[in-house]
């Protein structure tokens, strides 16, 4: 639900540009409020399900993230649209990281990567599902029925919940950490909020130079704070051990590649090549189909080479796909499109079910609402970020004016990104060879 919601809004986005009559580059406001609300509460989402059982958090999120979707719905602004993506965020904040706890507490060891492979579905079905069926939607209705879709699936799902998940008995989490929470949440919204307005004019400059000086000031009184007491709200002792730090960090740069393309594929395939939402929404599915294709064959390529080599491999190759796009013109064969997507999402299947795995491969057992709160937090704001960053390349290549956003104006933006993905691979090859065996099923030496 919550992943097939935001790449269909992805979809839409040209649509609501008209409806609210804004510039379709300033939407990207409606991604990164989510995303920002999803960052700011994430770090007390580890704390919340300990305290008070991951089960009935997870049932909670379900409903919060209901009662934003038919807001949103209803909204006849962007303003209005953004406070109500926020909302949703605020019930995300808790479905993602609450529902790998439940996950990795369940699942042996030895299992782990399948059962995170087949966590990390939803994540895939959602870009398959979402920009046709949002396609589908704009061809024979408005804009607002891509959230209203959300409610049935939504009951089922608390009704699924309900039926299916155990109650789990979490370790006693303590004194939650007010202050650390309260540094975390401003380093988070200055930091996202000024890279979100950076170079397109939404702010002024002293401002935005302010916001940043708070993001950085905040940042480092936390990472002060987080070091000298007992049970942090992120907990960045956890960064010592090198298979989790690798994840974290690599999986960041990923990430913002990951970010920027849901928000700018949409914009080049319906404004700079000028197709109907229905043909973007159908091309896209190539993504979804060659990440879905992965799923079968990932555990057997990490137990035959081993995470380090899956995950250089599959970040140079990720990198380099997500790049490609820069080329498509309305002259490029519609099934290399296709091919590319679908190779594109293969690769980034690969390597997500590769980082999300060994980043568990060495955390004790008694720290793991600690290591998903802490990816799961980093994981939002690199998306966040990526947002950012796509738009603010795109700006830069449309020049002053707001030049008509034709197809070689998205060169540099998907470029860029490449590059930005492609910075993980020294990471990665700092990974011992045998890192993450014991729960990749690989032979050590």
């Amino acid at each position: 639900m919550e992943f097939v919601d935001s790449t269909a809004l992805s979809t839409a986005l040209p649509r609501l540009s008209l409806a609210f009559g804004t510039d379709p580059i300033h939407l990207k406001l409606a991604l990164t409020s989510y995303i920002l609300a999803l960052a700011v509460l994430t770090p007390a989402s580890g704390w919340v399900a300990d305290r008070f059982g991951p089960r009935r958090v997870f049932m909670f999120a379900m409903s919060v993230f209901l009662l934003g979707s038919v807001l949103c719905g209803f909204s006849q602004s962007l303003t209005q649209l953004v406070i109500f993506r926020t909302l949703q965020g605020l019930g995300g904040a808790l479905m993602t990281p609450v529902g790998r706890i439940i996950v990795v507490s369940s699942a042996p060891r030895e299992r782990l990567v399948a059962a995170l492979s087949w966590f990390t579905m939803p994540a895939l079905v959602g870009p398959l599902v979402g920009p046709p069926l949002a396609g589908l939607i704009l061809g024979v209705a408005d804009w607002p029925w891509i959230f209203f879709i959300n409610v049935p699936v939504g009951i089922l799902g608390m009704l699924a919940v309900a039926r299916f998940v155990p109650p789990l008995h979490q370790p006693d989490p303590g004194p939650f950490d007010t202050r650390g929470f309260v540094l975390v949440a401003v380093a988070i919204t200055t930091l996202i909020g000024a890279a979100e307005t950076v170079g397109i004019g939404l702010m002024p400059l002293p401002l935005q130079l302010g916001l940043a000086a708070v993001a950085f000031s905040s940042l480092g009184a936390y990472v002060w704070h987080a070091l000298r007491v007992e049970r942090p709200v992120l907990n960045l002792r956890l960064l010592r051990i090198d298979t989790f730090r690798a994840s974290l960090i690599g999986g960041t740069l990923t990430r913002m590649g990951l970010g920027a393309s849901p928000f700018l594929l949409p914009l080049l395939f319906q404004v700079g090549l000028g197709w109907t939402p229905v043909e973007a929404g159908l091309v896209t599915i190539g993504g979804g189909v060659g990440a879905l294709a992965c799923k079968s064959v990932a555990p057997y390529i990490i137990r035959r080479f081993g995470f380090r080599q899956t995950l250089i491999f599959a970040n140079l190759a990720s990198a380099v796909l997500t790049a490609l796009p820069a080329i498509f013109r309305n002259s490029t064969p519609i099934p290399l499109i296709v091919g590319v997507l679908m190779v594109s999402g293969f690769m980034r299947s690969m390597q997500f079910t590769a980082i999300n795995t060994v980043a568990y491969a060495d955390i004790p057992p008694d720290t793991v609402s600690g290591a998903s709160t802490l990816s799961v937090v980093t994981m939002q704001m690199a998306l966040g970020l990526g947002i950012s960053f796509g738009g603010l390349m795109l700006h830069l290549a449309r020049g002053a004016g707001e030049a008509p956003l034709t197809p070689d104006r998205f060169v540099l933006p998907f470029i860029a990104v490449g590059i930005m993905s492609s910075l993980a691979g020294p990471l990665y090859r700092r990974l011992s060879p045998n890192a993450g065996a014991h729960i990749g099923g690989r032979r050590v030496g």
